[in-house]
């Protein structure tokens, strides 16, 4: 068996066994560094610091390159949740929203609670056979936060293509190992502090499709524009702005703390690349269900995946914690996710405290 050792060499020294990408990363030492910085510029200079526009302008033409689409679609926030909800507005009264049952509630509760949406759910593999012409949107994650599933892109981009749907896609449990193509859906999500190592407050929204192609039309209403959505910023902080040409025109003032080390992190991305990223994470999580069969264990099915959820094994948490494992537990399952800075030893390790 080939052993494998963490990717990242001095970013990462954690005092304990991280196992739990899937909810939040770790934050690489580059990223903490200057984060202090811009803490200690702060005392100065202000909370939006001597650069403020620098930092998310660098984050997100890393972003756009990770997922392969022009910079000029790319617009920062938040949150998912805000996100969706600005997506579910931007539809006509009565849409049908389709959706996988048991998705992410930041990106299926906006839709559900919209006034006028119709959400409609059935099981992620039934997803592209259930598009219908009435569905107006089909929402869905890249990969199951609960399970790990990687859903089959290329299926419900085809079948919403014909139908007359809009996708919806979230990548925040993929992007940063698996590899994707923004350009394919028509609004792509990304809350990039799992698996891209930012802070909690980055966020990414991408415009594929037709968007931005054929100038105001193609855009959706910028419903939350704000100062940094004019497209020129300093004539646009009173008053009723001119919105900019890009999708920057759908961007919220951004906490500046958090893109001052998301600008750092996705640098390490890129330098890592997602294909090594990704053959790394899979070869663990594999040499991980490997181990699990030979103690008569079967995970939740998710072939390709960084995330392996596990029934029967729940109880284990409390004592990996106590012996400095960090996993957790979604809908009984103990879910254990591989990144980058974890190593085959991380693995052998979680399966001989499951021993026992």
């Amino acid at each position: 068996m080939q052993r494998h050792e963490p990717l990242g060499g001095a970013e990462f020294a954690p005092e304990t066994t991280y196992l739990n990408s899937a909810s939040s990363g770790l934050l690489p030492r580059r990223s903490a560094a200057a984060l202090r910085a811009a803490i200690e510029e702060s005392a100065s200079y202000g909370t939006m610091g001597r650069d403020y526009f620098g930092p998310p302008t660098a984050s997100r033409a890393a972003f756009a390159r990770l997922l392969d689409i022009p910079v000029e679609r790319v617009a920062i926030g938040s949150s998912v949740a805000v996100q969706s909800a600005f997506v579910a507005a931007s539809l006509p009264p009565g849409a049908e929203v389709l959706a996988p049952e048991g998705d992410f509630s930041s990106l299926v509760n906006p839709f559900a609670t919209h006034p006028g949406v119709k959400l409609r759910t059935v099981p992620l593999e039934a997803l592209a056979d259930e598009v219908r012409p009435g569905t107006a949107l089909v929402a869905l994650s890249a990969v199951q936060s609960l399970d790990g599933r990687i859903a089959d892109l290329a299926a419900v981009r085809e079948a919403a293509r014909t139908h007359g749907a809009r996708t919806y896609l979230d990548t925040t449990q993929g992007a940063g190992w698996l590899p994707l193509r923004a350009t394919d859906f028509d609004f792509v999500v990304c809350g990039a502090f799992k698996w891209l190592l930012c802070p909690r407050g980055t966020t990414f929204m991408a415009f594929g499709g037709e968007h931005g192609d054929g100038g105001d039309g193609a855009w959706p209403a910028a419903l939350h524009a704000g100062w940094v959505a004019g497209e020129d910023i300093g004539e646009s902080n009173y008053g009723v702005i001119r919105p900019a040409a890009t999708a920057r025109r759908f961007d919220e003032p951004h906490a500046h703390f958090s893109y001052v080390a998301a600008e750092r992190s996705l640098a390490l991305i890129e330098e890592l690349g997602v294909a090594t990223i990704h053959a790394h994470n899979t070869a663990l999580a594999d040499h991980y269900r490997a181990g699990l069969a030979e103690r008569g264990l079967a995970p939740r099915p998710a072939p390709g995946s960084a995330i392996v959820s596990t029934p029967g094994i729940a109880d284990a948490e409390r004592r990996l914690t106590e012996a400095g494992v960090r996993i957790s537990v979604r809908g009984g399952l103990l879910r254990a996710a591989f990144h980058l800075y974890n190593s085959t030893d991380d693995v052998d390790r979680l399966l001989a405290l499951l021993d026992g």
